[in-house]
């Protein structure tokens, strides 16, 4: 008990002495920041209605156009694995704004690509790798400085991406009716470049120490990647995080075909399930992402799930009408919204604060494998029935590891319990004798070294 007590002193005076210079600063600002970020990064969402254009421009096959956001999906997830090394050695203001350079970069290239070579690589490779190194740096960053409301934090980070690309799909359509497809791909980066860049100046880097005690008064342990790799809640995290992906990522990618052949309706009724899927898709981000805040995040994650699994054995069996649709639609792009909002913050839970940014870069690798296995899928059992069983199944499975997952135990969580219990039973004893516990700790207080407060 004494060790611990010793322990936990140091900790807190570490703590407290690394974040003192950050409790000066106003974390309105930093939010403010990363909004700006994250909204400039979500506007590659709007990669679809550049397909045809191109398309028609160069002769190309519309599958192969469309076969880039597959590459820049895969190049985002792929570059999360390395964004925390690359922050260690740069700091975090300058590697989100040499991204925010190198992602406008790629979208100007794009604009003299006069083949699908160059466009694979320009659109594909560099601007999901720039994409998704500020993406992963900006999230966990902010949900660093916010640590009681970690689902909150990711909700108005991940929500801000969807904002994005909701907005831009106004904008860079009405640039290439007016401009052409090459003029919409110059000024999109331009613009690109400038809100990334000016967001990263508003962005503080936060520094953490050990990660504090859960309200149950577990302390969790700060993982590496390579000790989180050891324990069986890192695959079976990835499962869960690969199956939401996979299920939102295959309906974005395919809805109007899906609405075309399967519901019976005609290609622009069915186009308008695109629009549809941005604002539930943005919806699911800023409300599950705090709700899992006051619910708890597995039950946010496996209700998510139960809802996707109803939603594609619908779209599986039933016949479909309008409606049913629609409501297929709405239900899955919501749950997909909130499932990869709340997952940073689980991560962070499971394996703690200070390595969070690399964690969960090695589970995000599930977006990138979703994108890319549904596809797979469809193609060998050949059609979207099929795969939507396939995705039922996995949700299914998803759903029962959500329910019955813990975070991994440790020597120094079994020791902050008992520290607790032995504290709970000294406030009894001394409750007993007539002595009741003085000053802030009588109320329940918590300094909080980031801010300086309570």
């Amino acid at each position: 008990m004494k060790t611990f007590a010793a322990s936990s002193t140091k900790i807190s005076n570490s703590s407290v002495a690394q974040t003192s210079a950050q409790a000066r600063v106003n974390r309105l600002w930093i939010v403010i920041g990363t909004v700006i970020v994250q909204m400039g990064l979500g506007t590659i969402y709007t990669w679809s209605l550049f397909n045809q254009p191109l398309a028609d421009k160069f002769g190309w096959a519309l599958d192969g156009t469309a076969m880039t956001f597959s590459i820049t999906s895969f190049a985002l997830a792929f570059a999360t694995l390395f964004s925390g090394k690359l922050q260690d050695k740069f700091g975090i203001r300058k590697l989100i704004a040499a991204s925010g350079i190198l992602l406008g970069i790629g979208l100007m290239l794009s604009s003299q690509v006069s083949s699908l070579g160059l466009l694979y690589l320009v659109a594909g490779v560099i601007v999901g790798y720039a994409d998704g190194t500020a993406y992963m740096t900006s999230l966990s960053n902010l949900i660093k400085w916010f640590p009681k409301h970690k689902g909150l934090m990711s909700g108005v980070s991940v929500g801000a991406y969807g904002t994005g690309s909701l907005i831009f799909k106004y904008v860079n359509g009405a640039m290439i009716e007016s401009r052409g497809v090459s003029q919409a791909f110059l000024i999109w980066g331009i613009v690109v470049l400038a809100m990334v860049t000016f967001g990263s100046l508003l962005i503080r880097e936060a520094v953490v120490g050990a990660s504090p005690a859960a309200a149950s008064g577990r302390r969790v342990k700060d993982f590496t990647v390579k000790e989180m790799l050891k324990t069986k809640q890192a695959y079976l995290l990835f499962v869960v995080f690969f199956t939401a992906c996979m299920s939102g990522l295959y309906l974005i990618g395919s809805v109007k075909d899906i609405g075309v052949r399967l519901a019976g309706l005609d290609a622009a009724t069915a186009a308008n399930a695109v629009a549809m899927i941005a604002v539930f898709n943005t919806a699911g981000r800023l409300i599950l992402g705090p709700l899992s805040d006051k619910v708890g995040r597995l039950r946010v994650v496996s209700g998510a799930l139960l809802v996707t699994f109803a939603a594609v054995t619908v779209l599986s069996f039933a016949t479909l009408t309008y409606p049913l649709f629609f409501a297929s639609v709405a239900a899955i792009t919501f749950c997909f919204g909130g499932n990869i909002t709340v997952f940073p913050a689980i991560v962070s839970d499971f394996f703690g604060l200070k390595n969070q940014g690399k964690n969960y870069g090695v589970i995000y690798q599930g977006f990138g494998l979703g994108a890319l296995s549904a596809s797979f899928i469809a193609a060998l059992l050949g059609g979207f029935k099929p795969t939507f069983l396939v995705i039922g199944v996995l949700c299914a499975l998803s759903f029962l590891i959500a329910l019955f997952v813990k975070a991994p135990r440790t020597p120094e969580s079994e020791t902050s319990e008992d520290a607790r219990s032995g504290e709970e039973a000294q406030s009894q004893s001394a409750g007993a004798h007539g002595k009741a516990p003085q000053g802030k700790e009588s109320k329940g207080l918590r300094f909080n070294p980031q801010t300086k407060g309570i």
